[in-house]
């Protein structure tokens, strides 16, 4: 199982990007996906998340601006960000929860990480 996310980048203060991340591999099916982000000293936190049930939490930091949605049935996710602030920047991970075919259980899964990066 992978998970890989794009669309990370530089961007000016007030700006917008959207990330994505699809995951790949034996899954049977997913129970979440989200992002969460790691800045330089501090440690990971939530930024949204969002289940198969349409149940969506966002980091009261980012409510109002950022937006989560998916496609579960391509194992998408996406985090839209807009008016950006240089507290934003961050590596951004994937997360999901999902149940493998090989071992028939759930697991919990990382990507890699994508930068953002806020300038003013």
């Amino acid at each position: 199982v992978q998970l890989v996310e794009s669309g990370g980048g530089l961007v000016q203060s007030g700006g917008s990007l959207r990330l994505s991340c699809l995951a790949s591999g034996n899954i049977f099916s997913l129970k979440f996906m989200g992002w969460y982000r790691q800045a330089p000293g501090n440690q990971r936190e939530l930024v949204a998340r969002i289940t198969t049930e349409g149940n969506i939490n966002y980091a009261d930091s980012v409510k109002g601006r950022f937006a989560i949605s998916s496609d579960f049935a391509e194992k998408m996710v996406y985090l839209q960000m807009n008016s950006l602030k240089p507290e934003d920047t961050a590596v951004y991970y994937c997360n999901a929860l999902l149940f493998e075919r090989t071992n028939l259980a759930f697991s919990e899964y990382w990507g890699q990480g994508t930068q953002v990066t806020v300038f003013s």
